[in-house]
């Protein structure tokens, strides 16, 4: 629908273009994530993805993009609900994979813990993402900046995977 300039910015909010596409965006987000929470029993995993993908998406679609930088009192709004949209569908979207993932790779441990360790990867997955819109937002975003953000993120995982509780 954004291809072919049926919706854009310039169409009332209650034109009927755009309310087909946002019962389309709602409607295959949840399609998408309810039977994945269903399954894998992730509770709360629909809810963040419809939230984060039609964030996203009305996002991209409706609100103008950003022209100056993340500090600028007139852009920090939209750099903020666009970190928000992107930390909610890029967390929500790794969720089942890191579930799926940890169910083969940690079937040793004795706790795993493998619903909030994939909810807690996920939502390291989901800084990563708003990490990069404020270094883009701030006009440093690098490789090497990304790979020391990632790095970073990396480390602070591999020390919650370390973690082994005492004995009482």
């Amino acid at each position: 629908m954004l291809i072919w300039g049926f919706v854009d910015r310039q169409q009332p909010y209650h034109a009927p273009e755009r309310m087909v596409y946002y019962i389309t965006v709602i409607a295959a987000a949840t399609l998408t994530f309810a039977p994945v929470e269903r399954k894998f029993r992730l509770a709360g995993l629909t809810l963040e993805g419809v939230s984060g993908t039609t964030l996203l998406l009305y996002t991209l679609a409706f609100v103008p993009p950003p022209t100056g930088w993340l500090l600028s009192p007139t852009e920090a709004p939209v750099y903020a609900v666009m970190a928000l949209a992107a930390f909610w569908f890029f967390s929500s979207l790794a969720m089942p994979l890191l579930y799926a993932a940890g169910q083969r790779l940690f079937r040793q441990r004795a706790r795993r813990y493998d619903r909030r360790r994939a909810r807690r990867q996920a939502y390291e997955i989901g800084w990563l993402a708003t990490s990069l819109i404020v270094l883009a937002g701030l006009r440093t975003l690098t490789p090497v900046a990304v790979a020391l953000v990632a790095l970073i993120i990396a480390v602070v995982e591999l020390l919650f995977l370390s973690f082994v509780e005492p004995e009482p």
